[in-house]
């Protein structure tokens, strides 16, 4: 019986400490994306489009999440600035400024590569794959999901330092 309650107490540190590994893992920005990136547009698709005039992604950290500054001159030469500061834990998190999602939910797939949940009104409205190169030069994010409107985007944006 004191060998069977050894064994649970052991497998519970065990899960216990594999949760707080993750948890702290997961909480770290992806190594070299901190600064601030660039839109190359000529590099980018966009669809159903039209390109933004120009883009810049600014990554911080911030304490254990990473703070994303977002500027935006769009097609029409309107300037947005929408920001916010997620954990990489799968959570919901508000995002200000963007006029088509007010929440962010990010999670990382592995050293260079992360996946994001936009959502508007608690409905999912887009998925961004963030791929960061393994020189750390070149940020893609490919962005599969549907406008204000309901049209269907695919986006595949190249960010350069």
């Amino acid at each position: 019986m004191r060998v069977q309650r050894l064994r649970q107490v052991s497998a519970a540190a065990a899960v216990a400490l594999a949760a707080i590994l993750v948890v702290s893992v997961g909480a770290q920005m992806p190594k070299g994306l901190e600064g601030t990136w660039k839109l190359n547009v000529a590099k980018s698709k966009f669809s159903p489009g039209p390109a933004p005039k120009s883009m810049t992604l600014t990554y911080s950290p911030a304490a254990d999440a990473v703070k994303i500054v977002v500027q935006q001159v769009a097609a029409d030469g309107a300037t947005q600035k929408w920001e916010m500061t997620p954990k990489y834990d799968g959570k919901d998190y508000p995002v200000t400024g963007n006029p088509e999602a007010d929440a962010i939910a990010l999670g990382k797939v592995d050293g260079l590569k992360s996946q994001s949940t936009f959502k508007r009104g608690g409905k999912a409205v887009g998925e961004n794959v963030r791929t960061l190169s393994a020189d750390g030069k070149t940020l893609t994010i490919e962005m599969k999901g549907t406008d204000s409107q309901g049209r269907a985007v695919h986006n595949v944006q190249v960010f350069e330092r």
